[in-house]
């Protein structure tokens, strides 16, 4: 009965990669389980030089607290758990290898939107960096284009290009299972979805269990996180959002 209860838990937790990925940094194989953990920092926390919330239309606010408690109901009794175990249960380099593997295979959805954005340099790095990572990395498992040719990733989206461009975020939305996203985000992950290898798995139980893998591991590297926000704010809806917000708009400032 308790496998059954895992198993449903993960479903639940891949249930959303097939609209959006959470957003990684990358890692370095021989750092400590600590530091990795530490490199996961929470996107929301670095907005210390940007005190001012910038606002966003939430008309449909009363059904996304709704949302919000559901999502953290799920977390705690679900989708912690099941990272917990499974950090305790695995080595560090294994589940940093398997990151990186992700990571590296995440490479079209970067490239095409480093094109789409008219940056040519950082397109050609992120070719340099796959063709590397993928070869002397031993298929992604290690980062040796950081290493040595300290090329880093560009964690790019086309929610990212189309703000870009000047399209804003519309309104809010809280997603059951995903949790924060805007309108023009939502409707970015899927272009970015074509981009996903994984969703091009033929074998759907392999696929979800290839997703499961992938959303578990990152889950591993940043469980605290969600806590530590709701401990140190007044209201954690209006925290989260603001947060989300800020962080949105400092990656398409970049």
């Amino acid at each position: 009965m308790r496998q059954s209860k895992t198993f449903i838990c993960m479903l639940l937790i891949i249930s959303g990669l097939f609209i959006n990925d959470m957003v990684y940094a990358d890692t370095d194989q021989s750092q400590t389980d600590a530091q990795n953990d530490w490199a996961f920092d929470d996107e929301f926390d670095d907005n210390s030089n940007n005190p001012i919330t910038p606002a966003v239309w939430d008309p449909l606010e009363k059904l996304n607290r709704y949302t919000f408690i559901f999502n953290d109901k799920l977390y705690f009794w679900c989708i912690k758990p099941v990272a917990q175990n499974y950090k305790r249960f695995t080595p560090a380099p294994v589940r940093i290898g398997i990151f990186n593997f992700f990571n590296n295979i995440n490479m079209p959805q970067r490239a095409v939107n480093c094109m789409l954005q008219l940056r040519p340099k950082d397109t050609a790095s992120e070719i340099v960096s796959f063709v590397v990572d993928s070869t002397v990395g031993i298929l992604g498992l290690t980062t040796p284009s950081k290493k040595y040719l300290h090329l880093d990733y560009h964690e790019e989206d086309l929610g990212q290009t189309l703000g870009s461009y000047g399209v804003g975020n519309g309104f809010y939305i809280v997603l059951p299972f995903l949790g924060s996203t805007t309108l023009r985000d939502f409707t970015g992950s899927f272009g970015d979805n074509y981009l996903d290898p994984v969703n091009y798995i033929e074998d759907p139980y392999v696929m979800i269990g290839v997703s499961t893998v992938r959303t578990v591991n990152t889950i591993s590297f940043r469980v605290g996180e969600y806590e530590k926000i709701k401990d140190m704010a007044f209201e954690p809806y209006s925290a989260v959002k603001d947060g989300f917000i800020q962080y949105r708009n400092k990656q398409i400032d970049k």
